[in-house]
């Protein structure tokens, strides 16, 4: 845990500040072009001449918050559909249920990259992509909450004392719910943050000169005999997903009373 409030932290200052820490403009070329790590440029210089340890600095500010933003939707859709399916059950459990299950049986990458094909790049596009086939994992586990949840006592007292329908889903229901949920979203943020890179590697996220990473490690899969051009972004990437993991793997072990004791 102590390994992951740091590097998150560390991070968040970086995105807030990142005017203050970047030596160089990202998008200005410096004149020399691929010119390995050295005491004037950190991590090197591209294959434009552009500072690479400015634009991973800045590159935080690209993809973080997309793949914040995408977790965060994700869940509210997914939270909300899967509540409701749950529930009230029926038929509208059906639907919600059967879209979702349509929805999974593609490997998310290969949706991802028809959705945001069909709606062109663009890293707002590639946010829609995300959370287009990331909802379904919440929408089942919020659903399977809900099915145990309204079972228990306290929800069928409130029912029994005339209580509206979603009133109890959302005073007696969903509060029940959110400790699974943020953890699963947490060690999901990880994973977002892979695919909005690879959306980006392949041409269909963050558009040129744009510093965010996926589209940093395409230039530098061009440039394979410079290596530091993609490593930068790449351990970037690898630091952030650690944490997140661990994160929510010390969430897991705090909520989890059962395995504590």
């Amino acid at each position: 845990m102590l390994f992951a409030y740091v590097v998150l932290g560390l991070w968040i200052i970086v995105i807030l500040g990142v005017q203050w820490f970047a030596p160089y403009d990202p998008l200005a070329s410096t004149g020399v072009r691929l010119t390995p790590p050295s005491g004037e440029h950190l991590l090197g210089t591209d294959s434009l001449g552009r500072d690479v340890f400015s634009r991973t600095l800045y590159g935080a500010r690209e993809s973080l918050p997309i793949a914040l933003a995408a977790i965060l939707a994700a869940v509210l859709i997914g939270c909300a559909l899967g509540a409701i399916a749950g529930f009230f059950g029926g038929l509208v459990d059906n639907i919600i249920m059967r879209f979702a299950d349509v929805t999974m049986a593609f490997p998310a990458i290969l949706l991802a990259m028809a959705v945001a094909a069909a709606l062109g790049p663009g890293l707002q596009n590639a946010l829609i992509a995300i959370v287009a086939v990331w909802w379904p994992i919440y929408a089942r586990l919020t659903r399977g909450q809900v099915l145990s949840i309204k079972q228990r006592e306290h929800v069928e007292a409130d029912v029994a004392i005339g209580s509206g329908r979603w009133r109890t889903l959302g005073k007696h229901i969903l509060p029940h719910s959110a400790t699974p949920i943020m953890v699963n979203a947490t060690m999901d943020l990880g994973q977002i943050i892979l695919l909005v890179a690879s959306l980006s590697f392949l041409g269909l996220g963050a558009l040129p000169p744009s510093p965010e990473w996926g589209a940093m490690i395409t230039d530098g899969a061009k440039n394979f005999y410079q290596p530091w051009v993609a490593a930068a972004p790449g351990l970037a990437m690898v630091t952030v997903t650690l944490a997140v993991n661990f994160l929510g793997d010390g969430l897991r072990d705090a909520f989890d009373v059962k395995g504590r004791r």
